[in-house]
């Protein structure tokens, strides 16, 4: 089925626009089935690629100038490392889909090589941010994925707070997952970080990477609003998404993100920005900025959690993280 046509801040047809409704298979680069980078994207730090491998597949990657989490979508991995400080493997257990549990991850520095090793094929994704500090290459478990459930009542979602700031350590990258259950709203109220304000908001980057649950083999479908914000912040997006779509948010006023009934939306967060501080503090939009004191009301969503992260081991907690504040969409 054909995407419609979304508005956008810039003109797609005028050379050097920037689309910001990337549909499935709109932004392939050899291996890669989606592959943003700041230079595609316009901007100056966030990136995300989305690996697929046959079973027997292998894919080798620099990292270049950024730092990189190796996240499963679908499919187990085995992820090796090697830089100054040595070479490092991980088996990644991974997870049948988005859908069904939480996944383990690997974080591979900057200024390295890093290679995946599918035995069985899968669909695995590289969210990346530009970075100064290189930190060490590390395992990060799924049993010590903070699940947290957000918003009640047909705003209620789950964030699995894999690559929140204050649960693992990054130079600049943040990333999350959050799945919104059919029929319901999440991003809402609308909110942005596209103006620096010390403690009250953040400039971030942000991609937003979607799958959908089918129902009796018929695929699912979302929608994802972005407004302007302001004199020179104009991104405008309407935008019917669909599995694999990419939205990029550079600044503006993003949610709704709206899940059709009977399938379950899920969307992967992707963030990154100039701020010193890696934090994510945004403003809520202040015509909707009231719907969060009607939550208390309401119960959550019973769908949710869709599912729980398994038990973690003490040899597979990571160490504390060095920094910290509070992500959802």
């Amino acid at each position: 089925m054909t995407h419609p046509t979304s508005p956008s801040s810039k003109d797609a047809s005028a050379p050097g626009a920037v689309r910001h409704h990337l549909p499935a298979g709109s932004s392939p680069d050899g291996p890669y089935a989606v592959d943003v980078r700041p230079e595609s994207a316009g901007w100056a730090h966030s990136s995300l690629r989305v690996l697929e491998l046959p079973p027997g597949g292998t894919h080798t990657f620099d990292t270049g100038g950024s730092e990189w989490i190796v996240l499963p979508l679908a499919g187990a991995c085995t992820v090796a490392t090697a830089d100054d400080s040595g070479h490092h493997t991980f088996e990644l257990t991974g997870r049948e889909s988005v859908f069904s549990g939480v996944s383990d991850f690997a974080y591979v520095p900057r200024d390295a090589r890093a290679t995946l090793t599918s035995a069985g094929g899968g669909r695995f994704a590289l969210t990346g941010a530009r970075c100064t500090r290189r930190l060490p290459a590390r395992y990060g478990p799924a049993g010590a994925v903070p699940v947290e459930l957000r918003g009640t009542g047909s705003c209620s979602r789950q964030v699995n707070n894999f690559g929140a700031a204050g649960v693992f350590e990054c130079d600049r990258l943040i990333a999350v997952e959050v799945i919104t259950p059919g029929g319901n709203w999440s991003s809402f109220p609308p909110h942005k970080h596209d103006e620096h304000r010390p403690g009250e908001e953040s400039v971030l980057e942000e991609i937003y990477y979607f799958e959908f649950a089918d129902h009796d083999g018929v695929p699912g479908l979302g929608y994802q609003r972005v407004s302007p914000s302001g004199p020179g912040r104009d991104t405008d997006v309407l935008a019917e998404v669909r599995d694999g779509d990419v939205v990029l948010i550079p600044d503006g006023w993003h949610g709704p993100s709206m899940a059709v009934p009977g399938h379950h939306m899920y969307y992967l967060n992707v963030m990154a920005g100039p701020d010193a501080e890696r934090a994510w503090l945004i403003r809520d939009h202040p015509d909707h900025a009231w719907i969060r004191g009607t939550w208390p009301a309401q119960p959550v969503d019973p769908r949710l959690p869709l599912y729980t992260a398994p038990p973690t081991t003490p040899s597979t907690t990571p160490s504390a993280p060095a920094d910290s504040s509070p992500v959802s969409e």
